[in-house]
């Protein structure tokens, strides 16, 4: 089954009804960080609750590029809105397997704050679906639980 989400824009991420944000701290070059964001295979080695990413449109990638992540227990299929090589992407998802939001998006930003060193703020925005919102807290959590360790496990990540 497919639940359809609806398409935002950027300022989505100051009006959702659920928002996330992580700040790290990474011993990398921008443009490093983001050809890691563009490798599907490197995903699931740093964010551990994603299993596989699959790019479902060609090179080169820009705004209007497709991808579906799975994690565990949902597919998401994804349109990317922002594409700044080396500064910035964001994509809003057009579909789920399982009622996870009516809208979600993500954004990556990347500052470089000294040569070899990068701010990376990672925003997620989320209208839930009825079934996440009736987690209440518990669901909110477990959202920032897994965000927060995807930041942490990139960290570790780069420096290899």
């Amino acid at each position: 089954m497919h639940f359809q989400c609806r398409p935002v824009d950027a300022s989505f991420f100051d009006t959702a009804p659920m928002l996330f944000s992580n700040v790290v701290d990474l011993d990398a070059t921008p443009s490093k960080v983001f050809s890691i964001f563009e490798d599907g295979e490197s995903w699931p080695h740093w964010f551990h609750a994603i299993h596989k990413v699959v790019w479902t449109s060609e090179k080169p990638y820009g705004v209007g590029s497709t991808r579906t992540a799975s994690l565990a227990t949902v597919s998401i299929d994804e349109h990317f809105f922002i594409w700044e090589p080396g500064r910035r992407m964001a994509f809003y998802a057009t579909g789920t397997s399982m009622p996870l939001a009516h809208a979600l998006a993500e954004d990556y930003q990347l500052e470089e704050i000294e040569p070899g060193k990068t701010r990376f703020n990672y925003r997620v925005a989320m209208e839930p679906h009825l079934t996440v919102s009736l987690g209440g807290p518990l669901s909110k959590m477990y959202f920032e639980s897994m965000f927060e360790s995807a930041c942490k496990n990139l960290k570790a990540y780069v420096k290899r």
